[in-house]
């Protein structure tokens, strides 16, 4: 049963209703470990369904371009007020539709055409959109890639530096899609100070762990922070911009009109929620039991044999490397699915493999932890992947199935927010 009701959707469309309700139940009973996905809350669904969906917004608060917006600017003010606070900058633009135009809306506002953009390269655990070829951010701008370091794993901000100082970068991205480290926001600064770059701190995946205290905040040391609002967040699917206020009137030119056209209001309101939730002291306490119930399956999955990309994790965030154990990222993680748990294949720095079948498979554990799982239950979680990975080698179908009724059967125990299973 949802949380809130969908009666009218299933009696005007019961066969999309039918679909909705199959995946609700496919998200109660599987292990999500997808380290970008996670539940919302009831009061998120509720707000992302309303009757602000109706409502068109072109520009913002006070300066729009239809009318019938008093209601609308006080909601998006709310949310404004609330990104400010939370993370403690000057200025905060929350109309971006998702991560990668936010994205796009910087590069539109401090740079041209040709220029040089510097971000991490995508198989070393950065974003397409941070200067990749098959991104329009690495076929209309001149990218400049840093790497790791082979033997850790690690950001090596000497080449960082070296790079920077040949390159003359107009922006500098740090953050990524697959980094299990903390973020060096002050060396990244450093280095930005020095050759005259923007620098825009991409925090999409560890916005809540920062808001909620469990890891530290570029905030003071990048000009421009870029961040969706699902993720750790635990909002809808969206983004904002986050900056100094000097750069206010750049970065909110380039989102509208630069960009985008009206805002969805009905997400705004969904981000104004979960920016509220993000402000409660328990939401401080689930950031930081994202990182110790990552912790604690690192070294679980250790124990096992798994080799980690850096060796362990910081965050919510686990890089696997399955080279020694014989077999790819991809028929590893549909393996997973078959067993309950919800994983994505990845490439891992310096994978001698293709990217759409690498020798990587990424794990999270935001959703874990908004189900109520802890440390206690990873060493659990880490033998089924072990032995659904040795399934796949043998591809054992049957011992797929029977770890998919142990997790359905510890899931029954955890509610999921949003949904409960009729009695």
């Amino acid at each position: 049963m949802h949380v809130p009701p969908i009666p009218h959707l299933t009696v005007t469309d019961p066969e999309l209703a039918a679909l909705i309700e199959g995946e609700a139940q496919r998200q109660h009973d599987v292990l999500r470990m997808i380290a970008s996905e996670n539940y919302v809350s009831p009061a998120v669904l509720e707000a992302t369904g309303s009757v602000l969906t109706n409502k068109y917004s072109e520009g913002y608060p006070g300066k729009r371009y239809y009318e019938g917006q008093r209601f609308i600017d006080q909601i998006e003010q709310l949310a404004i007020d609330r990104a400010k606070a939370l993370f403690g900058t000057e200025h905060a633009n929350v109309q971006p539709y998702s991560g990668s135009p936010a994205n796009l809306a910087v590069y539109l506002a401090f740079a041209k055409p040709g220029d040089p953009v510097m971000g991490m390269a995508l198989p070393m655990g950065g974003h397409l959109t941070h200067g990749w070829s098959v991104s329009a951010t690495g076929a209309w701008f001149r990218p400049v890639r840093y790497e790791v370091r082979r033997e850790d794993g690690r950001v090596d901000m000497d080449q960082v530096r070296d790079l920077a100082r040949r390159e003359r970068p107009k922006i500098i991205f740090c953050g990524g899609t697959a980094i299990p480290r903390t973020i060096d926001f002050p060396a990244f600064a450093e280095v930005a100070r020095e050759v005259g770059a923007v620098l825009v701190a991409d925090i999409a995946h560890i916005a809540g762990l920062i808001a909620g205290g469990a890891h530290p905040s570029p905030v003071g040391y990048a000009d421009v922070i870029t961040t969706t609002t699902h993720k750790t967040l635990r909002g809808p699917r969206g983004a904002m911009i986050l900056s100094t206020a000097e750069h206010a009137k750049a970065v909110d030119k380039a989102v509208f009109p630069g960009l985008q056209g009206g805002p969805h209001n009905h997400t705004t309101a969904g981000i104004a929620v979960a920016l509220r939730e993000a402000s409660e002291e328990s939401f401080s306490r689930y950031a930081h039991q994202i990182v110790a119930n990552a912790r604690a399956l690192a070294a679980a999955l250790t124990e096992h044999g798994f080799d980690l990309v850096t060796g362990g994790t910081d965050n919510h965030l686990i890089l696997v490397d399955l080279t020694n154990k014989g077999i790819g990222g991809k028929p590893v993680a549909r393996a997973l699915d078959r067993a309950g748990i919800e994983t994505n294949y990845n490439t891992v720095p310096y994978d001698p493999r293709k990217p759409f079948d690498p020798s990587g498979l990424r794990l999270g554990t935001p959703a874990l932890t908004t189900r109520g799982l802890t440390e206690a239950q990873m060493p659990q979680v880490a033998a089924w992947i072990s032995a659904a990975v040795d399934a796949a080698v043998k591809d054992d179908e049957p011992t797929l199935d029977r770890i998919a009724a142990g997790v359905r059967e510890l899931l029954a125990a955890y509610p999921m927010p949003g949904w409960e299973p009729t009695r």
